[in-house]
């Protein structure tokens, strides 16, 4: 391991954040370029929920002289910048823990900024395919039947859109996390599974914050995959303890359970469609006659 002193340390992280901001900062003038058209894809999921409350004119309203300016040429070059530099930023993360590892644990370099930055973009991509186009059609559908009109300013429809974004896309680096308590000896599988119970309410309590909406379908929309997220970070957890020990995970008897279950998995389906009348549709329960 690296010795450094504590004014060494100081120096390192203010290397490393000037490193990140100044990617940021290329990123956010790469991003002026498409401003507009970013904007016509961050404005969609309002333009659909609009059109599907039935508004004729479903845009967006300009409230302030600047608030275009401020949201569209400023606010939105940003949050796409943090998506754009997400790889230099974790990679800036490990490059300022990496002298405190082993030499043997740094080789997980790659596949960190790999799949912390992947993470991260498949959190945005789920909050915007998903969370966000349901619960904002649930906020602008709360009065429709007690004869109220929604009229969505650009400011307020982007701090919803921005606070959605990000606080799902960062509840999505909690493999990560998990995974990075492991490697630096701070928690274990083992006490991860013996306080599973807390770790599932906590991130329901979490979800509700996070939802924009306060249903039930919502809720279990953002808290599902979280908890899906967190034994996938204990999985993770319990691959490196492996490697640690120099045990190896039985990859092989895993993939053939797996292509078992599918094949039994396959079998119902194929018996529900040839013999019982179901059909197959693309959105859930997936199956009905």
């Amino acid at each position: 391991m690296l010795r450094m002193s504590f004014l060494e340390h100081l120096e390192e992280l203010r290397n490393r954040l000037f490193y990140m901001l100044a990617g940021i900062g290329v990123a956010f003038m790469f991003s002026l370029i498409f401003a507009e058209r970013l904007w016509v894809i961050v404005s969609e999921p309002a333009t659909a929920a609009l059109t599907t409350l039935g508004i004729k004119d479903p845009r967006l309203a300009q409230i302030t002289p600047m608030e275009v300016f401020t949201t569209v040429w400023v606010k939105l070059p940003m949050l796409t910048a943090i998506f754009l530099a997400s790889p230099w930023v974790l990679y800036q993360v490990w490059a300022f823990v990496a002298p405190g590892l082993y030499k043997r644990e740094r080789r997980w370099a790659g596949p960190f900024i790999l799949v912390s930055a992947g993470l991260f973009i498949l959190g945005g991509l789920f909050a915007y395919f998903v969370a966000f186009r349901f619960g904002l059609t649930f906020l602008l559908g709360i009065g429709r039947d007690i004869r109220i009109q929604p009229i969505v300013s650009v400011t307020e429809y982007f701090d919803l859109f921005v606070n959605v974004m990000l606080g799902v896309a960062l509840v999505f680096e909690l493999p990560v996390l998990i995974f990075f308590l492991t490697l630096l000896r701070l928690a274990s599988p083992s006490f991860l599974l013996r306080n599973a119970r807390y770790a599932v309410l906590l991130i329901v309590v979490l979800a509700a914050l996070i939802t924009p909406t306060p249903d039930v379908f919502n809720l279990m929309l953002f808290s599902v995959p979280m908890v899906l997220l967190f034994f996938l970070g204990v999985f993770a957890s319990y691959l490196l303890v492996l490697s640690r020990e120099g045990r190896k995970f039985p990859w092989v008897k895993v993939l053939y359970v797996a292509l078992a279950l599918l094949a039994v998995l396959g079998g119902f389906v194929w018996l529900a469609v040839a013999r019982y009348g179901y059909h197959l549709t693309p959105h859930w329960p997936f199956l009905t006659r």
